[in-house]
């Protein structure tokens, strides 16, 4: 009997082998009539060109051979999608978003790093979870948090002209940007503190455990972890109870000040104007409220998308000043006129009015944007229809391709971007001054469909970044505070981007570091 149910078994799994390798590798897919680049390897297909820290001038090639629609191949041979064509992205981020499903592989690997936050929820719970929260991220309550941005930041640049008081010092912006975007998420969004900022202050141990591990708490994940003798998992593991254990206490802390009243609140860093402060009141006002561990998930989920990204922005933000110091200056001088006549006070409306200065944050995030690509994968068979029509790969007009069941589509953030076609022969140039008059038609009649500027940078549709008013607010703070004081120049080392998840730079030669060395000396 156990030998027959083996052997079924294993002419199963055989013939499911065997299924697999005709429909990847010898079966015609719909997807074979959009061309694209031929596979580097039958096992890596073009995953390693795509993803390499290094891959920038391959998605160049990409645009500049093939257009906006590429069939690229993953693993295996799976056939895909990468996309870039804006009425195709309508598609997949808005009319269609419930067949394009956030890809297993992104969800799964957000719930073991975040807990049950949006990131690693769909369908009807993700918008349970996100209906709650958008009231939390709206302009009303970023005005609130103006004072605790201008407090912390105020406290990096202590500690800045601290270091520069005897002269230039080269100084690690990624770094402290990394510190300060990690404060500002701890002190605005959780009313806690995880670092003063100061040099010689290592900072809650909480908080370098974030940079090193973002695990959720799931049990068996940890009992597995128990059970393996290694002592780096070991650390692993030690990490997540820190992270575990720092989220619970702050959760109740504020729960028990929360039911405490107003003296017991005002007591809490941020008045009880934090954003778990307002999700917890929201969340006991609610005839469906989320559970203890969805809650306990959204605070990872706000550390991680809080720090990473709007740490990597402002680093590039900073890495291109120093390379251009005119600028630099153009941004201190308007900087100086909007905050001697606000009386040194800076209001929301005044960082609003500094319109040089958001035209630096909106070019930085289209030539350089944090994250790059994203998949998604399609639930069901799907028509995605282009924008403009290609030539197909047997010499045909194609206006629009079938996309089976269970293919992937690559959004390339950064090849919407930078598009030629969008943006002009000049898109791949870091200009500025384009933003500040109105943009060309071939722009805004493009229908990109992102939240901000006609940008992917913070996405769009259903699972658009809850918090990017939020990012915005924090640069514009932080670039306010540090260009006010400081004058940034190239630092000697050679630095490079390295593309990855998030955007990162590292000196040449120091690949496993990421840094962003720039001489730093107080501006006049």
């Amino acid at each position: 009997m156990f030998a027959t149910i083996l052997l079924a078994l294993s002419t199963a799994i055989l013939a499911r082998a065997i299924w697999f390798i005709i429909t990847r590798f010898f079966l015609r897919s719909s997807l074979d009539e959009i061309p694209g680049p031929a596979p580097q390897s039958l096992f890596s297909g073009n995953f390693l060109q795509l993803f390499h820290e290094d891959a920038w001038a391959f998605h160049d090639e990409l645009a500049d051979r093939y257009g906006n629609i590429v069939r690229t191949t993953g693993l295996l041979g799976e056939r895909e999608l990468y996309v870039a064509d804006p009425k195709a992205l309508q598609h997949v981020l808005l009319k269609d978003q419930e067949i394009w499903e956030e890809h297993p592989q992104f969800i799964s690997d957000n719930y073991l790093f975040f807990g049950e936050g949006l990131l690693a929820t769909i369908g009807a719970r993700h918008k349970k979870q996100r209906k709650l929260m958008n009231p939390v991220f709206s302009t009303a309550h970023m005005r609130n948090m103006i004072p605790i941005f201008q407090e912390t930041v105020g406290r990096l640049r202590t500690t800045l002209e601290d270091l520069t008081k005897n002269g230039p010092q080269e100084v690690d912006m990624l770094h402290w940007m990394g510190r300060t975007a990690m404060e500002l998420i701890g002190r605005s969004g959780l009313g806690f503190s995880f670092d003063s900022l100061a040099v010689d202050d290592p900072g809650h141990p909480a908080a370098a455990c974030f940079k090193e591990v973002l695990l959720g708490p799931p049990w068996i994940r940890r009992a597995i972890v128990d059970l393996i003798p290694s002592r780096d998992l070991h650390s692993v593991r030690d990490k997540i109870d820190t992270i575990w254990a720092t989220s619970q206490e702050i959760y109740a802390q504020k729960k028990a000040a929360l039911s405490s009243g107003d003296e017991a609140v005002k007591q809490q860093i941020g008045l009880g104007k934090d954003i778990l402060s307002l999700l917890i009141r929201a969340n006991m006002k609610t005839d469906d409220p989320l559970d203890e561990t969805e809650l306990l998930g959204q605070m990872s989920t706000l550390i991680f998308a809080a720090t990473d990204t709007t740490s990597s922005a402002l680093s590039q933000i900073f890495y291109l000043l120093a390379q251009h110091p005119d600028v630099q200056n153009r941004i201190r001088q308007e900087l100086r006129t909007v905050k001697e006549a606000a009386g040194n006070e800076m209001t929301y409306d005044d960082y609003e009015a500094l319109t040089y200065m958001d035209a630096v944050i909106r070019e930085t995030l289209r030539v350089y944007p944090p994250l790059t690509l994203l998949k998604r994968k399609a639930n069901k068979d799907v028509i995605l229809p282009f924008g403009k029509p290609i030539t197909g790969a047997d010499g045909r007009e194609l206006s629009e391709v079938h996309v089976p069941a269970g293919s992937s589509v690559i959004i390339s953030v950064i090849n919407a971007s930078r598009s030629k076609e969008i943006w002009g022969a000049d898109a791949l140039e870091w200009k500025p001054e384009r933003w500040l008059s109105p943009l060309p038609d071939s722009i805004t009649s493009a229908h990109m469909p992102g939240i901000y500027s006609n940008l992917l940078t913070f996405l769009g549709g259903g699972r658009a970044c809850i918090g990017f008013k939020f990012s915005q607010l924090e640069m514009k703070v932080a670039l306010a505070e540090i260009l006010d004081a400081f004058q940034l120049a190239p630092s000697a080392k050679a630095v490079k981007w390295r593309m990855g998840n998030i955007s990162t730079a590292c000196v040449e030669g120091e690949p496993d570091v990421s840094q962003l060395p720039v001489m730093l000396s107080r501006a006049n």
